[in-house]
């Protein structure tokens, strides 16, 4: 039993040695994070940083923002859910870049820090949680939902559509409402109270052009003024900063283009 016991004790500090030797060496990363808290007296915004290593976090920012909260510190504040890209909720300001931090690869390399902040022009509720009641009123304001002249047979009988209409509805439908986009364009800081921004227009021209919606001419009067959809200068970073990878310009383009005519066959009305 000795000699048993003895051989048993010699294999398991052979065995920790050689684990010990194989351990990969610490690839420690730096992510400095904006950082501000309303509840403080006399805070004021700063950047922080934490260093996290690569080797025990997985490959997604969203994976090193939960590591850094869950063990090294608790106060930090972020949104986030579904960690597949579908919810929008951890959208922020990654390395200069309005994205999903659930998609968005952490660098490996470790000699750069990771900077992330809250979306851009929008008034921060803590640290890395941006106000989304504007952009949320906003989207309300477009009336997301199927319209029909005669509501006495709603839900009654199916709206059926035809497979080449429902293949318009391609590269609109996806949009998740994370912001980037709108949070990405210029008309929209500066004019945000009034312009309505590529997300929520995407949206107005997904339902604008639905087959089985009745109010299209009512939902682009509507936008008959000059910020609604004029504010739109066609510089494209909503376009270049999607991170499912839609087109909210060329959406916008095509609403300019439905209200030219609409304006053509009102003035021919009348």
């Amino acid at each position: 039993l000795v000699f048993l016991f003895g051989t048993m004790c010699m294999t398991m500090v052979r065995y920790a040695q050689t684990a010990a030797a194989l351990a990969p060496e610490p690839r420690m990363k730096k992510f400095q994070v904006y950082r501000w808290d309303p509840d403080k007296p006399g805070d004021k915004p700063r950047m922080q940083t934490y260093e996290v290593d690569l080797n025990n976090c997985g490959p997604m920012v969203l994976d090193a923002l939960i590591k850094i909260k869950n063990e090294i510190d608790p106060t930090l504040t972020f949104r986030r859910s579904c960690r597949e890209g579908i919810c929008g909720s951890c959208a922020m300001n990654i390395n200069g870049n309005n994205t999903l931090a659930c998609l968005n690869k952490i660098s490996t390399n470790t000699s750069k820090p990771t900077k992330i902040y809250p979306l851009p022009h929008m008034y921060v509720v803590k640290d890395l949680v941006p106000d989304m009641s504007n952009f949320y009123a906003q989207y309300k304001s477009i009336e997301p939902y199927l319209k029909k002249k005669d509501e006495t047979q709603e839900g009654k009988k199916p709206y059926f559509q035809s497979v080449e209409d429902r293949q318009k509805l391609d590269g609109l439908y996806e949009c998740i409402l994370c912001a980037c986009c709108s949070t990405s364009c210029p008309s929209y800081w500066w004019n945000g109270d009034k312009y309505l921004g590529p997300a929520v227009l995407m949206q107005a021209y997904r339902w604008m052009i639905d087959s089985r919606d009745e109010f299209t001419e009512e939902r682009l009067s509507k936008l008959q003024d000059p910020f609604s959809v004029y504010r739109c200068h066609t510089i494209m970073n909503c376009t270049k900063t999607c991170p499912k990878g839609l087109n909210p310009g060329k959406a916008i383009a095509e609403i300019k283009k439905m209200m030219a005519t609409y304006k053509e066959k009102k003035a021919a009305a009348s």
